[in-house]
């Protein structure tokens, strides 16, 4: 780890003001978030909408979160597979999370809020719903980017009309003696995409490369990471990487994180444009919700290997 050659994740720049479509520099982004998501599947986004203020008290709120006792944490649950209270497993000693469904829209950030906190919590609710829609709008442009870097931008409306996303709240507590240091196993995300953001300094995050090297991810200031997963790759026809990452404790602080997740509630096809006699079918259409289903029933698969037994052809 840490070695000179090790390669690093590209930087990408989304603060600029004159990011709008159609101009010389969202058409040169887009060739580079297209070029970042099939070499490695993931990129380090510069996105200033988060002020080192609202950063520190949202921080200080989920701290505040997760020592609520266990049982409050436990009636986070939703009917859909692997969206709640997440913890108290002996394997995994150091992680627990939280997940908001549809956290973007202000009612359902405050039944989570009530569920919590049945006096109410104003502050976290609201951080948390704004956090939410400043990562739905990056989410939104770097989406509308991969569409128009294939020339399929015609189906990005109906894409983007189909989302819905679920935010999870995550902490990583630091190893205590003879504790593991394994803060999450290695996985891929079965999401579309994935925007994830931290605590800067507790660099905890590594992701694996095509060449199965593994890379320990910097969180610049005003940083997020983005993340293509299973549905995005099979969308792309395995053009795209849905790249597997894990996430190593050292040292004695917790890591908290943020991580929100896009998921398409139909169905999800590649684009005819993206199968030829070069890049041949891999992928038949699928039901988002039902990959997520068979993900969770089936637990022999690693990685994305799921995505390939769910409908690969």
């Amino acid at each position: 780890m840490g070695s000179e050659g090790q390669p690093k994740l590209p930087v990408l720049d989304f603060s600029k003001e004159a990011l709008k479509p159609g101009t010389n520099s969202w058409l040169l982004a887009c060739k580079d978030v297209r070029q970042a998501l099939e070499e490695f599947g993931c990129f380090v986004a510069l996105y200033d909408k988060i002020s080192p203020e609202f950063r520190n008290a949202f921080l200080g709120a989920l701290q505040e979160l997760f020592d609520l006792p266990t049982q409050t944490k436990m009636t986070n649950k939703y009917e859909k597979p692997l969206n709640g209270y997440v913890g108290q497993i002996p394997k995994l000693p150091l992680h627990e999370s939280l997940g908001i469904d549809n956290a973007t829209n202000l009612e359902e950030t405050q039944k989570f809020t009530k569920l919590m906190w049945p006096g109410g919590n104003d502050k976290f609710c609201e951080s948390a719903c704004s956090f939410a829609k400043v990562a739905e709008e990056l989410d939104q442009m770097v989406t509308r980017m991969i569409f128009e870097s294939y020339g399929v931008e015609k189906y990005y409306e109906s894409y983007v009309g189909s989302i819905s996303y679920l935010l999870r709240l995550l902490k990583n507590r630091s190893p205590q003696e003879n504790e593991p240091s394994l803060g999450f196993v290695a996985h891929t995300d079965k999401s579309f995409t994935t925007i994830l953001y931290q605590n800067n300094h507790v660099n905890a995050l590594e992701v694996e490369t095509r060449s199965h090297e593994w890379i320990r991810v910097e969180f610049p200031p005003s940083s997020f990471i983005v993340m293509a997963g299973d549905a995005l790759m099979a969308w792309s026809n395995d053009r795209i990487l849905s790249p597997n990452h894990r996430v190593i404790m050292s040292g004695n602080e917790t890591r908290y994180s943020l991580a929100q997740f896009s998921f398409s509630d139909g169905e999800i096809h590649v684009p005819k444009e993206l199968a030829d006699e070069e890049h041949p079918l891999r992928y038949k259409s699928f039901d988002h919700p039902g990959l997520l289903r068979f993900f969770r029933n089936d637990d022999r698969f690693n990685s994305n290997s799921a995505i390939k037994a769910y409908c690969g052809v």
